[in-house]
């Protein structure tokens, strides 16, 4: 993996020089992210700079070197992904008669792209966040992948508009706004994150997954969507389980070998849970490739998943490699904090990037299991939802049930103890999810499904993946996020997904050929971290400590009575993840340029515009 960053001037007064001074800098900030090469081009015309941190994947040599200059020198590509199809679409342009000099994908897209237009994404089977400069019509193109694998933040000022892999990129930027107001630390303290299209700072946006941006001269920046997962099936399935896994293992087998093609070492992630399983055993087994796979494990804890994971790796005669830690969790916890480039609660940041640490010692690149239970439906909370549901409970209403301290991490009572009342325009905006949620129409299933893969999926999931990997320069692929298997998935019956206390069903029928059905249905794993290691114990006064003090930086959006009262209600019913997301902003704050801010007029509507739109596209098709 890479990143990109770019700088349009939008008022003329600085130099190509100046330009590329500002690009530089900002690809600079995150040199983690490419430690292979690095590059920046600027518009002799003026205008604009892009710049390029490379991880070298494919085609190592110095013909990979970005920012790239497309054949006839009119389009210039600043790009982090891989193209898993490259060759199929090669094979088709050289038919055309074009030439390549390179073996890189990036050459292959740029070429596809400048013939072919932004229409070419929605058909990518890829991961990507990409920036095109078009010299001649002087347009800037961002673009995000299907469900945001890869990260792309930008700022929209009234003397320039910039664009950059990671926030804290941004941040390098002259008079850079950073202004957080209450609603963004609200959002983040509800969801964990702060959902797309905002980001922490007020001044900054994400692209949303799906998304294509256009900035032409003289204009205000275009956002429009090109891609929406859609759950599209009916309630009760019209195949059989054992037709669909058919389909569906041949469709797997297909992405993983194209997620196989690499220059640099690749291995596996592998958890013992059923989603790392089954990419791993469909490499080892069905593909007969050799594999290196990795876990990581924690002394003295018998549940510890590494021990699965050993029983799997055997199982499917993997090259396995193990690592038993005992880390000071809360010390790497500080650690985390401060390398993030925007907070985020997800515990599980701790042991991926422990993973990913291990991982890179070995090799470049790991497959992972990560989208499983969005798209086929595998998490507890959807069972219990449904099992809700089915009971019809006098009052019920799904929207309230889901969003509630089932996925949120601050359902509303906590908000409004926190800040007065749930500001508003969060309040908002949870009130167009729950009803999204109780519109009905479809399954309930298929509403959850989407609710996650649009939101919680690259809000929480894949952001914790790509930073704490790419912090040792480690590229992640997730085979089960892959168009293919995406369309798939979008047109299954809830019933084959679900049945009562059991979720992916369809997904369990392909592992159960490679592994015992057994350990299918064992209790759900992930890289997890043993609770006893950050329990109240140790967290609780430890984040009391840092949040009271004098120099406390949550003190400046939630009023110190208000964090006395939280605190005194987790010494009495104590939430470890509610704990940990307010260590993890706190250790944020104190290493980022956070300053508080009011609410921008402008800034809520951005929010509901966004929701409102994505509603519209609930109409389409999976392209």
């Amino acid at each position: 993996m890479c990143g990109i960053a770019g700088v349009i001037d939008k008022n003329g007064r600085r130099s190509p020089e100046q330009l590329a001074a500002l690009a530089r800098a900002m690809a600079d900030a995150m040199p983690y992210r490419g430690p292979d090469d690095s590059g920046v081009w600027a518009d002799p015309a003026g205008g604009c700079a892009l710049a390029h941190r490379r991880l070298s994947i494919i085609d190592t040599s110095s013909a990979g070197h970005q920012p790239l200059l497309s054949a006839d020198g009119r389009h210039v590509i600043t790009y982090n992904g891989e193209f898993y199809g490259y060759l199929g679409l090669k094979a088709e342009l050289e038919a055309e008669g074009v030439g390549f000099a390179s073996r890189c994908d990036t050459e292959i897209l740029l070429e596809g792209l400048a013939r072919r237009g932004a229409g070419l994404l929605s058909g990518l089977d890829a991961m990507f966040a990409l920036g095109i400069w078009d010299r001649a019509a002087r347009r800037l193109t961002l673009a995000r992948d299907l469900f945001g694998e890869k990260p792309l933040y930008y700022l929209d000022r009234p003397d320039l508009f910039a664009f950059a892999s990671e926030l804290h990129a941004l941040a390098t930027l002259p008079a850079f706004d950073a202004g957080i107001t209450r609603e963004a630390v609200a959002n983040y303290l509800c969801w964990q994150y702060v959902p797309a299209p905002a980001s922490i700072y007020r001044a900054a946006a994400k692209l949303p997954p799906g998304s294509i941006l256009t900035l032409a001269e003289g204009a205000s920046p275009v956002v429009e969507t090109f891609f929406r997962f859609r759950a599209a099936g009916p309630a009760e399935s019209r195949r059989s389980l054992d037709d669909l896994a058919d389909e569906l293992e041949a469709i797997l087998a297909a992405t993983i070998e194209r997620r196989l093609l690499s220059d640099v070492p690749l291995g596996a992630f592998l958890s013992g849970g059923v989603d790392s399983t089954l990419v791993a055993a469909l490499v080892a087994k069905k593909l007969g490739r050799r594999l290196d796979s990795f876990s990581i494990g924690f002394a003295g804890h018998a549940d510890s998943e590494h021990h699965q994971a050993r029983e799997t790796a055997q199982h499917l005669g993997t090259d396995h490699h193990e690592q038993v830690l005992a880390p000071d969790i809360l010390e790497l916890g500080r650690e985390i904090g401060r390398v993030l480039d925007e907070p985020n609660g997800d515990t599980s940041c701790l042991p991926t990037w422990l993973l990913s640490r291990f991982a890179r010692e070995r090799v470049t690149v790991a497959l992972s299991g990560d989208g499983g239970d969005e798209l086929f439906g595998g998490y507890n909370r959807y069972f219990d939802t449904l099992a809700e549901e089915a009971a019809l409970l006098p009052g019920w209403t799904a929207g309230t049930a889901y969003l509630s301290d089932r996925i949120l991490l601050g359902p509303d009572p906590v908000l409004a103890r926190l800040f007065g009342a749930v500001p508003p325009g969060l309040a908002r905006d949870l009130a167009v999810e729950r009803d999204f949620l109780d519109s009905g129409g479809r399954p309930l299933l298929h509403r959850l499904r989407e609710l996650d893969a649009r939101h919680y999926l690259p809000g929480a999931v894949l952001p914790k993946v790509d930073r704490m990997s790419m912090q040792h320069s480690l590229e992640v692929r997730a085979p089960l996020l892959g168009i293919d298997v995406a369309r798939f998935a979008a047109g299954l019956a809830a019933d084959d997904c679900y049945a009562p206390g059991r979720g992916k069903l369809v997904l369990k029928r392909v592992a159960e050929r490679w592994v015992p059905r057994a350990w299918l249905d064992r209790p759900k794993r992930g890289f997890g971290l043993p609770m006893d290691g950050w329990g109240k114990a140790a967290l609780l006064p430890i984040t009391a400590g840092l949040l009271l003090a004098p120099e406390g930086r949550v003190q400046g959006w939630i009023a110190r009575p208000a964090l006395e009262r939280l605190l005194a209600e987790q010494d009495q019913n104590f939430s470890p993840y509610r704990v940990w997301a307010l260590f993890v902003l706190e250790i944020w704050l104190r290493h980022h340029a956070a300053e508080p801010a009011e609410e921008p007029a402008s800034a809520a509507p951005g929010r509901r515009h966004f929701l409102a739109r994505t509603r519209r596209f609930f109409g389409m098709a999976v392209p």
